[in-house]
């Protein structure tokens, strides 16, 4: 109930906010709400298919990048040569725009999900395992002197002491990926694709259907709220169960 009152008082402030910019500025261009859901309600069948696909498209890129990401961070954080070695890669590959190999992955992997996924994933992964090899960096090494009295196995090293201690970085590392995803996706989805809500936003504002363009961005803000929410629910159970 809780999260439902949430989620009803954040849409009231956004529909009025919303309402309230599109009566000051008096434009065609920002429709009221109300145009813009009646819109979505013509157009349900078809907002389903286009939101779809766009959350498959993030969803198994966020996936892949916790896949990749997190063992990636768990070593770097633990391993000294490691991270002296590849600490200086990421460096020099984070501030890169990674939309800007979006061409170089269509001629690699073709021009269908897989190039859009895997543009998602590069933005996202590196943002993952910085956040995952600082949480592991901060483990006091007080708590694995502790552990070694009981234990030497790796195994338990990492389900008693380093998994519980990354999981707090692991979810804030998933929440600004999830804004990162987003914006990704909406640039991605413009380039030889016939379903996403990237590719709904531009084709409504090249026919200038601005009502069908602000359905497409009210798409986006649901799907993040939704994601956003979802990570809430797994951080309370997962680090409630580990605590």
């Amino acid at each position: 109930m809780k999260s439902w009152r949430g989620f009803i008082g954040g849409m009231i402030h956004f529909v009025v906010c919303w309402w309230c910019l599109s009566l000051l500025t008096n434009n065609r261009s920002l429709p009221d709400p109300l145009e813009t859901l009646e819109r979505l309600w013509t157009l349900r069948h078809v907002i389903m298919l286009h939101a779809g696909a766009s959350f498959m498209r993030v969803f198994a890129a966020l996936l892949l990048a916790l896949i990749v990401g997190v063992p990636l961070g768990i070593f770097l954080g633990k391993s000294r040569h490691g991270g002296q070695f590849f600490s200086p890669l990421i460096y020099f590959l984070y501030p890169i725009p990674k939309v800007a190999f979006l061409p170089i992955f269509m001629l690699f992997f073709g021009l269908g999900n897989q190039s859009k996924v895997l543009l998602i994933f590069s933005v996202i992964v590196i943002q993952v395992i910085v956040s995952i090899r600082d949480a592991v960096k901060e483990i006091p090494t007080m708590y694995e002197e502790v552990l070694r009295n009981y234990t030497t196995t790796f195994r338990h090293r990492l389900y008693y002491v380093i998994w519980p201690a990354l999981l707090p970085a692991l979810f804030g590392s998933l929440r600004v990926s999830i804004g990162i995803a987003l914006a990704s996706l909406f640039f991605a989805e413009n380039y030889n694709t016939s379903y996403g809500v990237g590719y709904l936003i531009l084709s409504a504002w090249a026919k200038m259907d601005y009502r069908q363009m602000m359905v497409g961005v009210l798409i986006i803000a649901l799907m993040g709220y939704g994601l956003f929410a979802m990570i809430d629910w797994l951080e309370k159970k997962v680090v409630r169960g580990r605590g």
